[in-house]
């Protein structure tokens, strides 16, 4: 079943509207029809819409309301991905199976060791499109919300937003002792707001685990083999995955 959002101002009663580009996508692209099913959720509510569609007008595919199903996509904790910036497409991969594996939030970091150096002009077009990727991301999963990408910052910034986190982790290179790993994924409980920074390729300076540490993060080690960037962060959700959706 395709799945899409929604403005809340756009569901009125039991009619419900897309439009956007997401009206030629299902008119021209996907070529439905009146009567076919689809869902959508608003991005605010916890609630999944089932719906047919009703009919198509200039501006708008209009949907008729079936049932309301109560959505249970979402994990219960938020988490917010500190991505060192990597070269290439990796940010946009890293993106798309972050948002399959439940993450709220993606911040870029450029670190000290990122390669890739953006300027404003061309960090808003990069950011721009990664939200893209969220959204489309968001809907293949079904989540019932499109998480955000936000700015890119740099480092100090970034220890500066997660401030107020409950429990921050940062998977190092040099950290040891997996009981310790294991003890401290294990304690995050229901409804907590975690950070997970991860380096880009050549992992974090020695500095700044260092700064990241004296802001409250804690070293972790993923295990005894050196992972990609792309693979780090997928390790680290896939666990709390395991163990948050019981």
């Amino acid at each position: 079943m395709y799945h899409f959002f929604v403005s809340p101002t756009d569901i009125s009663g039991h009619d419900i509207y897309i439009r956007g580009a997401d009206h030629n996508h299902i008119k021209n692209v996907l070529r439905m029809k009146k009567g076919e099913t689809l869902s959508v959720s608003d991005g605010v509510s916890e609630n999944e819409y089932r719906c047919h569609i009703e009919g198509f007008e200039e501006d708008a595919v209009h949907l008729r309301l079936d049932f309301i199903k109560e959505a249970d996509t979402e994990l219960p904790v938020e988490i917010c991905l500190l991505q060192g910036l990597p070269k290439a497409d990796k940010m946009e991969f890293i993106i798309q199976k972050a948002v399959e594996l439940g993450i709220d939030e993606v911040i870029p970091v450029a670190t000290g060791r990122s390669i890739v150096k953006l300027d404003e002009k061309k960090a808003e077009a990069k950011v721009r499109r990664w939200q893209g990727i969220a959204e489309a991301a968001a809907k293949q999963s079904m989540r019932n919300k499109i998480p955000g990408i936000g700015k890119v910052m740099n480092f100090k910034e970034a220890l500066e937003y997660t401030r107020d986190m409950d429990v921050k982790l940062i998977p190092y290179e040099l950290a040891e002792d997996f009981d310790r790993t294991r003890e401290v994924i294990g304690g995050i409980g229901k409804g907590k707001r975690v950070a997970l920074f991860i380096g880009p390729e050549g992992g974090f300076e020695e500095e700044e685990v260092t700064c990241a540490e004296a802001e409250g993060f804690i070293p972790i080690t993923l295990g005894k083999r050196i992972l990609r960037t792309e693979t780090a962060a997928m390790v680290v959700l896939s666990w709390l995955l395991y163990i948050l959706e019981q």
